[in-house]
């Protein structure tokens, strides 16, 4: 958002009090633009009010304003919505490539003959460094100590690039790592709930609702304390961040009406997995959820922040809850007292606070749940959807197990079953990880679980040896009101020593098993599981070596912990023998929710939040010590490994050349339904023998510092390298062989026919002979965090469209926003009913300028096999909006931006963030450890663009 617009063409800017200014919703009541206010879902109220300041004829127009306004649940059709966020959240895995891509535009405008200070945040940005922690050391008192020795020794190239950065770009903050996770920081200190900004210095300032976009999937969980906002790709938060608004369809909105209260014994998480099964099965992908109902005023807001979390897992855009009392009561339980005051008068004012009496406002569709139906439950072992009863698990383990692969099952015989010849067998739980944003920010279950051990302590219960052990607590604020409540020791007597502030094994930040426990895994093929209290449950996603994963409470991670193996009935068998020699149950060592609720009430306070964030940006010593060279332009250094410049904007044109047909090409890979991000671009470690490690060691990396990819996707040679690279991934190529393998097959004029290679291996063969790639998928493609290299390195690999079934929200818009085209089979079509085996040759016709004019239109694709013949078949070009068509023609969104800033006059700069690093920045240029090589360049496919 640039400075906000002062035309005010609604006449709707009007005094609110000591100077400030608000832009009233009613007043679009007062001209009949809209016909009653409180019909109109809270959501849609929000991106009105936005649409309204941001009115200037240009970004946003009247018309847009007015189409919004005239929202109509039953009949409203998609029509393009400019939205203009007004913050923009990161984390460290996609946040490093956002920065590293911002010096790149650097560098090309520069290039250009340009101001480079053009390249800059108009928005305040917050990067949130939470992804990079391993659980190398666990179970120990100095594991959380040695962990952060390790992160920082491993990342220190990426945190002096992340330094330089805050200093160099206006409106960027970092929060250091061991600090939290993101989405709990953003909760819990970032987010106020209404925001205050200049829009005239002669005039005072406008007041108006925190609204915010985040470049990881999760950023929803704001949601659950009234915010607007939603994960996007990297590549469209750096358009925000650049001053483009962000481009949606008028969304459909789902009401999902509570009633009732949880009974005893019931978790939030078991009410989040029943609520992402409910939504899965209704099909609410993108579209906006929001809550109501009376049982609103029964959930917490750490609770609705948990539901909210987990939104991309349901398939929806947004999981929101409109502000209310319960808002009000958790800003200023958590130190944001004056935010409270302010955001009650004001969503009074607007229309924008919910009361149980008031009514319900007029949804899309609708669903109902009552809360004391709820019951405890997990999800797994491979989908956040497959939630399971507690008393069901047992069976619900055995029959995965034996079940064939095709459908979801792990294939085992029943002789495989029976004749394991190891201490642990099938369903062992190997990892136990209270983790994750979903869960760690709640005091209720995190009060709960340690309880739990406490209680388990007591009775002498003891973790099973096999069991590897860790607490990631999202926020300090958990540790601090753990001790205080005395709990601290009871759940490290138990093996849940502190190994983090941060995401880790919810995202695969795992760290190695036992050697004992790996080698009987790998000897007897066995199905392991974990068992976290994370949102996401892939196959591969939390331990290369863990095929069952399965999401639970923190409670009952602890009880799965001391029971050692998810094949069993925590309903009807013992945990384990207590001291007495008597069987202890799961109900022994549940706590009552007066228990619960009792210790919250003692053990937590308002004052310890202001304590805690005071020194957010600055609070962390090792990262206070990190020198960084000065400058506007980035010193890129020729022998890092971490940090390198791409190659997006390296022959970047003042104007786009023309669209043309890609004749001629292969078919990279064909997948099946529900690739996921993790798929396209994994986020784990690196394998000894993958592409990515080769070039690694070509430049003089020990595997032992190869650490993942995730904290190298500031450099593209290795990410384009780990591209198609998860162990997990299925290419029906080679007919459902797992790997990151597939088919080269050789040009006509070549004597060699076809070989198998990596699917890195093989795309640079044909970008070297200059033919063209497609990837072919099923349903759900994309599906899984908001990760762009997954579109970054498809861009890479030279693949130019991507024909699926159906596509991922973020995903379909990362492609596009790469210049990668996604085409859509029409309904009742797929590679299987068309007989597409992969094997032949793809042209996509009728692509133009002229012809690609306006969105989803049809594109003509011509399959021709081996014997000369031809299936030739009709797709939607999943071009949605009209800026997508923009973007494509442009390359991507980048280089529409660039293009755009070449051409323009400086923009008007919001005011800065209230608060920066303090600590002192050494202007001196780091030394870098010498590498033998420099990083070898790509030579990339010329592309009609």
């Amino acid at each position: 958002m640039t400075a906000p617009r002062l035309n005010d063409p609604f006449h709707a800017r009007a005094a609110f009090g000591d100077g400030q200014y608000v832009y009233r919703l009613d007043q679009l009541v007062k001209t009949g633009i809209v016909s009653d206010l409180a019909r109109l879902p809270f959501s849609i109220r929000i991106l009105l009010e936005a649409a309204l300041r941001n009115c200037d004829g240009f970004l946003v127009t009247t018309e847009d304003v007015e189409r919004l306004a005239r929202w109509d649940a039953k009949n409203s059709a998609p029509a393009e919505l400019p939205f203009m966020p007004a913050r923009v959240v990161m984390q460290d895995f996609t946040g490093v490539p956002c920065v590293v891509d911002l010096a790149a535009m650097r560098d090309a405008v520069k290039r250009l003959g340009k101001d480079a200070k053009k390249i800059n945040p108009l928005v305040p940005v917050d990067l949130v460094i939470d992804h990079s922690v391993l659980v190398d050391h666990f179970g120990s008192s100095d594991a959380l100590a040695q962990n952060a020795r390790l992160e920082f020794e491993r990342n220190r190239e990426r945190y002096e690039f992340l330094r330089w950065g805050s200093q160099a770009f206006e409106n960027l903050r970092v929060v250091p790592p061991a600090t939290g996770i993101i989405h709990q920081v953003n909760l819990e200190y970032l987010a106020q709930g209404v925001l205050v900004r200049p829009f005239d210095s002669a005039q005072g300032v406008v007041v108006f609702p925190d609204t915010v976009v985040g470049t990881d999937s999760h950023t929803t969980m704001i949601n659950g304390l009234g915010v607007l906002g939603w994960g996007v790709g990297g590549i469209e938060a750096e358009a925000v961040m650049l001053g483009q608004p962000l481009y949606l369809l008028t969304p459909q909105v789902v009401g999902f009406k509570l009633i009732g209260a949880l009974g005893e014994g019931v978790t939030a998480t078991d009410l989040v997995l029943t609520v992402t099964q409910m939504l899965r099965k209704k099909g609410v992908v993108d579209k906006f959820v929001e809550f109501y109902g009376t049982g609103l005023s029964n959930i917490s807001l750490a609770d609705r922040a948990t539901i909210g979390n987990m939104a991309p897992d349901y398939g929806a855009t947004m999981g929101f809850f409109p502000t209310d009392a319960e808002t009000l009561r958790y800003l200023r339980a958590t130190g944001r007292a004056r935010s409270a005051d302010l955001l009650e008068r004001y969503a009074k004012e607007q229309g924008l606070f919910r009361t149980d009496a008031m009514p319900d406002p007029v949804f899309s569709d609708t669903l109902e749940l009552d809360l004391a139906t709820v019951e405890p439950s997990l999800a797994g072992p491979k989908q956040p959807e497959q939630r399971v009863a507690l008393r069901d698990l047992k069976s619900r383990l055995r029959e995965t197990l034996i079940k064939p692969v095709k459908d979801g099952g792990y294939g085992l015989a029943e002789s495989e079953i029976q004749n394991v010849k190891s201490e642990i067998t099938h369903g062992a739980v190997v990892l136990a990880a209270i983790t994750s944003c979903t869960n760690t920010s709640n005091p209720s279950v995190m009060i709960g679980a340690g309880l739990v051990a406490k209680k388990a302590v007591e009775k002498g219960l003891r973790v099973k040896p096999h069991v590897k052990t860790s607490l990631a607590p999202g926020s300090k604020v958990v540790t601090e009101y753990l001790d205080k409540a005395g709990l601290t020791p009871y759940l490290e007597q138990l093996g849940f020593y502190t190994t983090g502030y941060g995401c880790t094994v919810c995202i695969g930040n795992s760290g190695p098993l036992p050697d004992a426990v790996s080698k009987a895994i790998n000897e007897n093929n066995l199905v392991a599981a974990a068992v976290i209290s994370g949102n996401r449950n892939f196959e591969g996603r939390v331990h290369a070596q863990v095929k069952a994963n399965f999401l639970a409470s923190p409670p009952l991670v602890i009880a799965y912990a001391l029971a050692g193996t998810t094949d069993i009935n925590l309903d009807t068998e013992p945990l384990g023998t207590g001291t007495d020699g008597t069987p202890v149950f799961l109900r022994d060592v549940l706590p009552s929710q007066k228990e619960i609720t009792d210790t919250i009430a003692a053990s937590l306070d308002s004052e310890m939040f202001t304590r805690i964030y005071a020194n957010v940006f600055d609070g962390n010593p090792m990262w206070n010590a990190i020198p960084v060279s000065g400058g506007d332009v980035y010193a890129w250094n020729a022998y890092s490994t971490y940090i390198q410049n791409p190659p997006f904007f390296t022959d970047l044109k003042s104007e786009p050349g023309r669209l043309s047909e890609i004749r001629g090409a292969r078919v990279l890979a064909l997948l099946g339904d529900s690739i996921t991000t993790d798929h396209i671009s994994p986020a784990g470690g690196i394998a000894k023998n993958s592409p990515a490690a080769k070039y690694l060691k070509a430049h003089d990396v020990a595997p032992a510092d190869f650490n993942q990819y995730g904290t190298r996707r500031g450099n593209h040679e290795v990410m384009m390298r780990g591209t198609f690279a998860n162990i997990r991934l299925k290419n029906l190529l080679l007919g459902g062989e797992e790997g990151g393998n597939t088919i080269h097959f050789a040009p006509p004029a070549s004597q060699e026919k076809e070989e198998k290679m990596p699917i890195y291996d093989a795309a640079m063969q044909y970008i070297a002979e200059g033919t063209p790639l497609v990837v072919i998928a099923g349903k759900e493609y994309g599906t899984g965090s908001s990760r762009d290299w997954a579109a970054k390195g498809t861009y890479l690999l030279g693949v130019r469209a991507v024909i699926a079934q159906s596509y991922e929200r973020i995903h379909r818009g990362n492609l596009v926003g790469m210049g990668v085209l996604p085409l859509q089979f029409k309904p009742d079509e797929s590679a299987a009913t068309l007989g597409l085996t992969g094997r032949e040759v793809i042209s996509l016709l009728g692509i133009s300028d002229e012809t690609l004019r306006e969105p989803r239109q049809e594109v003509r694709v011509e399959a021709k096999r081996d014997d000369g013949t031809i299936i030739a078949f009709t797709a939607i070009a999943r071009l949605d909006t009209p800026v997508d068509v923009v973007y494509y023609k442009n390359g991507g969104i980048l280089q529409t931006v660039l293009r755009g800033l070449i051409k323009s006059k400086p923009a008007k700069k919001v005011a800065k963030p209230a608060k920066k690093p303090s600590a002192k920045i050494a202007k001196k240029k780091t030394a870098k450890k010498p590498v033998k090589k420099p990083v070898k360049k790509i030579k990339r496919v010329a592309r009609a663009k």
